[in-house]
């Protein structure tokens, strides 16, 4: 392999999260794989065919270059693309042309998707956003009417896919009456857009926190993200599941999420420092005994970050390593000293299993106080993905 690491994407693991999360919803609501962000990390060019390989057929995307890849690379021509966020006025043609449904937010962008719809000579697929409390995008309720003239003056120009909302931290129950004041919001809002003649496809407001902590917002479908690759929103979301669930079954000996990535590269060079020495740029970190210290081709440019210099651990040989001195751009040393048979090209996993040893994405982020999500989206896109059972 050309590349000095790789990232190993699980078939087995995702058609497992994918069940779990189906069957939490149930077979009448909508399975929508949230693949922004170059799907968590995990790559979209790699990750949407093996979704469809496991069954899905809905994807969600923030912005228009990420529908652009979703499109290039999806295998199913059913399959849906919906953006969810940013696309140029200019571009919202196209996205019609190509039958991809995009979010409206506000009367200005709904005026435009009618333009474009007349010169594309078909109707824009939209989904109706209303702002809940979220404070960020949304047709709030003063603007709600208005949209609903336009849509019933322009019937031809538009086809509701939905009627949306997103939640104001949904994974935390520090925010309890704020969502729960959200999704009074909603269906008081989506019910006078129906009382008015306008139909939506879906309803659609959950993702994974929402999902599952508040199971009355899952409605026709649920844009799930985080949890479909393997990681509950939160530490909180995941006890509150358990709790709520865990005395009728056994999910207190069952994994529910198995985590879909994994990320490896091999030693690149071994050498024996002596006691006293300084290992690495600067003075960050000095022998105590005469110790062997491998290179990683691994640094901060890929993705494993800085802060972890002294920190943080990978595996070799099914045993944790600390990485030692400041980790570089492009490499980082980690102490072998007391792991025997030590080799160059030996594999190093700095993320997943190895053996019976685990090195969590959640134990990054616990490291560099950072969330699961900023650590998923850090890895560099140059990273090659490969798909594995």
């Amino acid at each position: 392999m050309l590349n000095p690491s790789w990232i190993e994407i699980s078939e087995s693991a995702l058609r497992h999260n994918i069940r779990f999360l189906k069957k939490w919803i149930g077979a009448s609501a909508t399975f929508s794989s949230v693949i922004k962000g170059n799907a968590y990390g995990h790559g979209i060019e790699t990750f949407v065919p093996l979704a469809e390989k496991c069954g899905l057929r809905h994807f969600s995307v923030f912005s228009a270059d990420e529908a652009e890849r979703a499109l290039i690379c999806r295998t199913k021509k059913k399959s849906e693309i919906m953006i969810m966020g940013a696309i140029d006025d200019e571009d919202l043609e196209w996205a019609i042309e190509n039958g991809i449904s995009f979010y409206v937010f506000d009367l200005d962008r709904l005026e435009a998707a009618r333009q474009a719809a007349v010169k594309a000579g078909s109707p824009a697929r939209i989904h109706i956003e209303l702002e809940t409390g979220m404070n960020r995008t949304g047709l709030r309720e003063a603007e709600v009417d208005r949209a609903v003239v336009m849509l019933k003056s322009h019937p031809e120009s538009f086809i509701v896919e939905g009627i949306c909302t997103h939640y104001a931290g949904a994974e935390s129950i520090g925010n309890y009456f704020r969502i729960k004041n959200q999704i009074r919001i909603f269906d008081e809002l989506s019910t006078r857009m129906e009382g008015e003649g306008i139909e939506a496809r879906r309803k659609h407001t959950a993702c994974s926190a929402a999902a599952l902590n508040y199971p009355d917002t899952i409605m026709d479908m649920v844009r799930f993200g985080i949890a479909q690759y393997g990681f509950w929103p939160t530490q909180e979301t995941r006890m509150h599941y358990f709790i709520q669930h865990s005395p009728e079954s056994n999910h207190r000996t069952t994994q529910l999420l198995k985590p879909v990535m994994s990320w490896k590269s091999r030693i690149m060079a071994i050498q024996d420092v002596a006691a006293g020495e300084f290992i690495g740029y600067g003075m960050t970190y000095q022998a105590t005994r005469k110790q062997k210290i491998a290179s990683v081709p691994v640094g901060y440019f890929h993705g494993f970050a800085r802060n972890l210099s002294n920190l943080g651990h990978v595996l070799v040989k099914g045993r944790r390593a600390l990485v030692v001195g400041t980790v570089a751009m492009n490499m980082m040393m980690i102490d072998v000293t007391d792991i025997p048979g030590i080799q160059k090209g030996d594999e190093v996993v700095i993320i997943g299993k190895q053996k019976r040893m685990n090195i969590s994405v959640a134990s990054f982020s616990d490291m560099t106080r950072n969330l699961n999500y900023e650590v998923l989206v850090s890895l560099s896109c140059d990273i090659p993905r490969v798909v594995v059972a």
